[in-house]
């Protein structure tokens, strides 16, 4: 429709910061309830504490809090104000140590790493062949994102990284979703 260059600059600057929560409150729902399936009910506690945190961002934004209904064609429904940023800049600097906590319980956890690590185990080639996207495919080490492949909003002026895995399985799936917050998190702060 041509009607992306008419976008203002701080409508793309707001949907990158609302894409980015949903990124990380998305990554923050599959550690739960995974964490659980695999045994493991502490991590749900605490990524449902800085999931709630975001939450209160949409709703306080547009009122809806799992349904982010604020995409709209040429910008944006409301700015942001300096109460609503001033709860974002408290929670992008609280969650990286947050992530600590969550690696702490889990990362190095031998329960956790018997069930994980060669568990599930994806091949690049059929990650591809199967259509796979997102963080299992980049578990699967194919560094594939759409946010730098094709950048858009102001994608192509954020600086992050695309976390990938290199053995495919369970393990690497978790630890690319947990890089992939603290990339969410940086690009946050950066907008």
């Amino acid at each position: 429709m041509g009607i992306t260059d008419q976008i203002p600059r701080r409508a793309k600057i707001i949907r990158v910061m609302l894409a980015e929560l949903q990124r990380i409150s998305s990554h923050l729902l599959w550690l739960a309830t995974h964490a659980i399936d695999l045994g493991a009910m502490t991590p749900f506690f605490y990524t449902f504490r800085e999931r709630e945190l975001i939450l209160d961002l949409f709703e306080d934004y547009c009122g809806a809090r799992l349904t982010l209904n604020c995409m709209r064609i040429g910008g944006q429904p409301e700015d942001i104000d300096a109460k609503w940023l001033g709860k974002l800049e408290h929670f992008t600097s609280i969650f990286d140590a947050a992530c600590d906590e969550y690696e702490s319980l889990l990362t190095m956890n031998r329960i956790w790493r018997k069930r994980t690590i060669g568990i599930g185990v994806l091949s690049p080639e059929d990650a591809i062949d199967w259509g796979i996207t997102g963080p299992p495919l980049r578990g699967s080490g194919v560094e594939w994102d759409i946010r730098k492949v094709k950048p858009y909003d102001l994608y192509s002026e954020m600086q992050f990284e695309i976390p990938v895995g290199k053995n495919g399985d369970t393990y690497d799936r978790y630890l690319v979703r947990m890089e992939e917050m603290r990339q969410a998190n940086k690009i946050l702060r950066s907008a």
